[in-house]
């Protein structure tokens, strides 16, 4: 149903004019929602390190993990000590189990799933202090409650997360999907209209060119680049011609578990792989049986499902690991923001 309904939100249908209404009100109350945080009616809560938020308007995936990823590791790079905030999305069968409030992240999933699949894979790779929760002030005070030397939090996914002071807002947008139909729900994709990005510090484009979003912020162009292929129950990693030279003329099966599968289905394509393709729903809690692909000698998922396989992994599986590639300008301007030029 989730997938019927994003293809639907990319371009108009007679359908939709049933929840145009609904719509209207979902835009008024988020633009009313913002102004209220803006002018001081809803409590706003400033922490004593700077926030870095990188969020989107729309609803699917767009980019943003590998965007936060990238970031953490240039802030790293520049002499900080990042932490991470997340909301952190579970399963329903999870949610009766996890416990209340926020809750700091480990990169191991226990059998349960009482653990989001995105922040354990955050600090899988990341190897840095996290928390995820729905009140995210908490979730910041904890990080620095750590006593971890923690000194700027990056917030995944928090951009109308407003009760959270932020210092910087980056918008990620998907150039393939942009904002569909330019409506807000139910009616169409977005969460908050399009003019919002006028207010952002930056604007990342995820696979196209900045040319093409420019709503007054600096745009920048990303890519995604340096691929690697890790085995699950091993270290071995291989390159793309010696992955591709590995699965020559084998039985390959892909799975995907995120909000927009058919992104990585494209990339695999334009690197040679060939294989039969299963898309799950979006944080799909898999189990052993959810790989009884006939046939199989290769099962290759995205590094977010493979937080959620570890356990049961075999010799058959694999993951792509990649890198979010942007141009020294990107990090020029968040430097400059940060008061590091």
């Amino acid at each position: 149903m989730t997938d019927w309904l994003q293809k639907q939100w990319l371009h108009n249908s007679p359908w939709q004019l049933l929840l145009r209404p609904l719509s209207w009100i979902f835009h008024l109350l988020a633009v009313l929602r913002r102004l209220a945080y803006h002018f001081g009616i809803f409590e706003t809560s400033k922490v004593r390190v700077p926030v870095i938020v990188v969020g989107n308007i729309s609803v699917g995936g767009t980019g943003k993990t590998p965007l936060v990823i990238a970031l953490v590791e240039l802030l790293r790079a520049q002499g900080f000590h990042p932490g991470i905030v997340s909301r952190g999305y579970l399963p329903a069968s999870a949610r009766r189990r996890a416990p209340a409030g926020v809750r700091r992240i480990y990169p191991d999933i226990d059998p349960v799933m009482i653990v989001p699949d995105e922040p354990a894979m955050l600090v899988a790779r990341l190897q840095c202090p996290m928390f995820a929760g729905r009140d995210r002030v908490a979730a910041a005070q904890a990080l620095l409650n750590l006593n971890e030397g923690v000194d700027i939090i990056v917030a995944d996914d928090g951009l109308q997360h407003y009760p959270l002071a932020r210092d910087i807002e980056i918008a990620v947008i998907d150039a393939a999907r942009a904002f569909g139909n330019r409506a807000l729900l139910p009616a169409g994709p977005l969460r908050e209209p399009v003019p919002r990005l006028a207010s952002v510090a930056a604007v990342v484009v995820n696979g196209g060119n900045e040319e093409d979003f420019q709503f007054g912020p600096p745009a920048f162009a990303m890519r995604l680049g340096n691929e690697r292929f890790v085995r699950l129950d091993g270290p071995e990693t291989l390159t793309v011609e010696d992955f591709v030279r590995l699965a020559h003329n084998r039985n390959i099966h892909v799975a995907a578990g995120i909000g927009h599968p058919e992104r990585f289905f494209a990339h695999l394509g334009r690197l040679g792989i060939k294989a039969a393709l299963h898309a799950f729903p979006d944080h799909h809690p898999f189990r052993a049986q959810d790989f009884d692909f006939f046939g199989a000698e290769i099962i290759l998922m995205t590094e977010k499902d493979a937080v959620k396989c570890r356990a049961f992994a075999d010799a058959r599986m694999w993951f792509m690991r990649v890198d979010a590639l942007l141009p020294e300008s990107f990090a020029a301007h968040i430097l400059t923001l940060l008061g590091k030029s």
